[in-house]
């Protein structure tokens, strides 16, 4: 061997090994949780979805849906890799598009997005999007930021119940299911680390990284240059973020190429014999006779969500009150509203006021009423302002309306905001006004009521009554 060829190799081994050196850095967020605690937050999430969610339990297309899915955990890098992790892959019977993952692993695909995807390339690449955010440890890390500002599973509860709110349904739907907010949404930061990380693990799998950002384009199409719910409506995309992608596709060496587009043909095929139900599952439909579709927990004494957007006439408050009983509270609401109860927080609503948007439980008229835990070294207006950005941060058309004003709730001080907001429902304006009180034991109660601008006359003085009528006990 001449010097000449030797020289040569070593050039491209150099050009070769900078290439993959090139591929840019990631460094996880900090997170005070242990790595047993991602499993464990993680199992209760994914027990509860499963709970509600209608699981595809078809052995082709599961047993397809975890060959993939393994190959892009194998393909982790070694510093990201956790053996405690329990990653599985399961199949929701949704057509919207869409795909999340839970810390641990618990990793759910809608039926949505294989029925989109043009390649198994672009599956894989929301697939790989999502396992870098568990890989990554962001649900964790950004819980331990909720819980620093005192703002909990509970903020995404409200943040999917208020109408009109805008949210993406990733929100929503992890709302619905009980799921706290912060494993489900995540910034530009956390998203475009997990571009860049799926992108890696994707060429280290076989996979082409281009087709991650080809499956932004593919979403943007089917959604009609919509904004879009579901994988890309975590956050805000920027611009670049398909440009992005291809910039770090071309760091990467594609390793051992062998998709196979034929077999992901079949699967879409299998998948279009099965009829779409797209109704999450009723896990108390047993329940002394109710139905419902899962979104709300239903007893004796609950109605549950029609499944169905709320439509129809709104009757104008009953003159005839009831009371309404809560560890925390007591209150007075119109006869003709119904109760819809969840862990923290209760809706009380007309009827045709309240029902479902794409899967997600939203009211047009009515109160939300609630407790939430705060952070102990802040006041009740730095408590109210975390609160209200939380709320904030996930409805894009909600405007605040003037400053924050000083009331006496219940004989306490309190404190209250005026929004407006668009209706997701009706497409018009809706007034918000948010009033909290903080309690002796430390919480945060919160009175929140909704109503449509137009109908606003007809509801100011029964949202007075029901507010002079509430009792706090801590």
């Amino acid at each position: 061997m001449t010097k000449r060829t030797i020289t040569a190799i070593l050039l491209v081994t150099l050009l070769v090994s900078s290439s993959i050196l090139a591929q840019t850095r990631i460094v996880a967020p900090k997170n005070p949780y242990k790595i047993a605690d991602d499993v464990k937050l993680g199992q209760e999430a994914s027990n509860e979805a499963e709970r509600k969610l209608p699981l595809i339990k078809d052995r082709q297309l599961g047993d397809y849906l975890v060959r993939v899915g393994e190959r892009l955990v194998d393909a982790i890098p070694p510093e990201y890799q956790h053996n405690e992790f329990r990653y599985s892959f399961k199949l929701v019977d949704a057509k919207e598009i869409n795909a999340f993952a839970l810390p641990g692993g618990f990793t759910y695909v809608n039926r949505g997005l294989i029925d989109v995807a043009k390649t198994e390339g672009e599956l894989a690449g929301v697939m790989a999007h999502e396992i870098s955010h568990v890989a990554l440890r962001h649900g964790t890390a950004q819980a331990a930021k909720a819980q620093k500002y005192a703002i909990g599973a509970t903020a995404g509860q409200i943040l999917g119940a208020i109408v009109g709110g805008g949210l993406g349904n990733v929100i929503a739907g992890g709302s619905q299911l009980g799921i706290g907010a912060y494993f489900l949404k995540f910034g530009r930061e956390y998203e475009t680390q997990a571009d860049l990380l799926g992108a890696q693990i994707m060429a280290q799998a076989g996979y082409d990284p281009r087709d991650l950002g080809n499956m932004f384009r593919t979403i943007e199409k089917e959604s009609g240059g919509r904004s879009g719910p579901e994988f890309l409506s975590s956050h805000p995309n920027p611009s670049n973020r398909y440009e992005a992608i291809n910039r770090e596709a071309q760091l990467l060496k594609v390793r051992n190429s062998n998709q196979n587009n034929q077999e992901f043909s079949r699967i879409q095929a299998r998948l279009r014999e099965i009829p779409v139900s797209n109704v999450p599952r009723n896990e108390n439909a047993s329940n002394n006779g109710n139905t419902g579709t899962g979104n709300r927990p239903t007893t004796g004494k609950t109605p549950t969500s029609t499944g169905r957007a709320p439509s129809g006439r709104v009757a104008l408050p009953s003159p005839r009150y009831k009371t309404y009983n809560e560890n925390a509270f007591q209150i007075e609401v119109p006869e003709n509203w119904r109760e819809l109860k969840e862990q923290n927080n209760v809706t009380f609503a007309p009827e045709n006021a309240y029902g479902e948007v794409a899967e997600r439980f939203v009211f047009t008229h009515g109160v939300l009423v609630g407790v939430t835990k705060i952070n102990p070294d802040f006041n009740l207006r730095q408590s109210t302002e975390e609160f209200i950005r939380a709320i904030q941060e996930g409805n894009p058309n909600l405007r605040q309306q003037g400053q924050y004003q000083r009331i006496t709730l219940a004989e306490r001080k309190a404190f209250v905001a005026y929004f407006s907001n668009i209706s997701d429902v009706t497409g018009k304006t809706e007034n918000v006004a948010v009033y909290t009180v903080r309690l002796n034991n430390g919480n945060l109660f919160y009175f929140i009521p909704v109503v449509p601008q137009s109908d606003a006359n007809g509801y100011q003085r029964a949202f007075q009554r029901i507010l002079s009528s509430i009792e706090l006990f801590d």
